[in-house]
């Protein structure tokens, strides 16, 4: 077992912004599917509430990661914070 299976890589991120009452987060996680498969899980939506989900399936886990980086650097540009 890799140290990977046994802690999934994932990014919690949120957008704070008592003036425009804007309370976001973000949350990105990669997990192993049953089939082998990777998938991207994004969570999104109001702090304190169940918000919407997302899921985006690779074959192989480099690919995962680079989508991972790649939308928490999106988000970051967007004001969201880790």
């Amino acid at each position: 077992m890799t140290q990977f299976e046994m802690f999934p890589v994932e990014a919690y991120m949120r957008r704070i912004d008592r003036e425009k009452n804007m309370y976001r987060f973000y949350h990105l996680q990669i997990e192993r599917t049953l089939f082998g498969e990777w998938c991207l899980v994004r969570r999104w939506g109001r702090i304190g509430a169940n918000g919407q989900i997302m899921r985006i399936w690779f074959d192989n886990i480099s690919d995962a990661l680079a989508a991972l980086k790649n939308l928490a650097k999106a988000k970051g540009r967007r004001g969201y914070v880790v």
